[in-house]
């Protein structure tokens, strides 16, 4: 397990991404099947590494990768961004409710609707995680989605005072989506998968020249659209438990698309930024308790599963966590209990 580490991407796993990118399914707008837009990320990330503290962070991506010291295997990713709605505008359904009262039928009616906003315009966001269908198990998906948090723990100033992730929607089994069908389908003349696609590659500017900006009354929808919003890919539940175990809610707001559920934080209430830790390195031996260890900084950034015992002069780390992060005593760390 230890031999596993997160960090940085680099050009040659483009192929990689690419690979991954495949086996999504559909509905997975950071990660798209598509090699220009892949490429893109890469570059896009490979300059927020590079950027130093004193330039403009603002629309920052960077591109984070788990593969394995011993055999050189990519088996996941994670990217973070710095702050949304930079480029072009971050939209999301919030979901409202208006009451009207009838004094002659004496009765209060309640209609929920659907407010296309920029709310969470700014945000941080963490998001295009996906862990290889054979390594789903024993703690990795965990490792890749806190090491998200320990970077911005590690680079604190580079983010938002508020963070959210989009969990995928339902999508039926030809890849569409019953809440694409029933809302945004009606006014785009594309179906799901091409507008997802065009979305992961050219941004969602069309959405804003396109999309109606009145309210949607959800009893006006068919019911396959209705019974989603606001629901998780049954592939994302254990993600957004996840989420919710780091402190993260649902406000009511919903992905303009599938209608999957927007999650949000306070950045310093993350549970890993709250309660990562800075230490020394004091030795390398066994024994201590489970833990996230990250070192390094920007494109220098590692993280790792380890076995980590506190003592007076700093902390001591498994030599396998040690060696996948080229750790030697003295260095200085951040680590997290699991």
């Amino acid at each position: 397990m230890n031999s596993f580490r997160i960090r940085a991407a680099r050009d040659e796993d483009l192929q990689h991404l690419y690979e991954m990118a495949k086996l999504t399914g559909g509905g997975f707008t950071n990660l798209p099947p598509d090699r220009p837009a892949l490429r893109a990320k890469l570059d896009r990330s490979h300059a927020a590494f590079a950027r130093s503290e004193e330039e403009d962070a603002s629309d920052d991506l960077f591109v984070l990768i788990l593969d394995n010291v011993e055999t050189g295997e990519v088996r996941g990713t994670c990217q973070i961004f710095t702050r949304v709605g930079e480029k072009w505008p971050f939209y999301s359904y919030r979901i409202g409710t208006v009451t009207k009262h009838s004094q002659e039928l004496k009765r209060t009616f309640r209609a929920e609707i659907l407010s296309l906003v920029n709310d969470l315009e700014g945000c941080s966001e963490v998001g295009g995680l996906f862990l290889h269908p054979g390594e789903r198990a024993g703690g990795l998906g965990l490792l890749l989605a806190r090491s998200r948090y320990m970077f911005i723990a590690q680079h604190r100033a580079r983010f938002a005072d508020r963070i959210l992730a989009e969990l995928r929607g339902v999508i039926d089994e030809a890849g569409g989506s019953p809440f694409w069908d029933g809302v945004a389908g009606r006014f785009f003349g594309m179906n799901f998968q091409q507008a997802d696609e065009f979305n992961a590659t050219h941004g969602n500017q069309f959405i804003a020249d396109l999309m109606p900006k009145h309210p949607v009354y959800t009893a006006m929808l068919s019911e396959s659209a209705r019974s989603v919003i606001g629901l998780p890919h049954p592939s994302g539940r254990a993600a957004m438990r996840m989420l919710e175990n780091e402190g993260f809610a649902f406000e009511s707001y919903i992905d303009i698309f599938d209608g999957g559920p927007t999650m949000t934080a306070r950045t310093d209430q993350v549970k890993t930024v709250r309660e990562a830790q800075r230490a020394t390195v004091a030795a390398i031996g066994g024994g201590g308790e489970p833990a996230l260890v990250a070192a390094g900084q920007l494109a220098g950034f590692q993280s790792a599963l380890a076995q980590v015992a506190q003592g007076d002069e700093g902390v001591v780390i498994d030599p396998i966590a040690a060696a996948a992060l080229g750790l030697a005593v003295g260095d200085e760390i951040l680590w997290v209990a699991r």
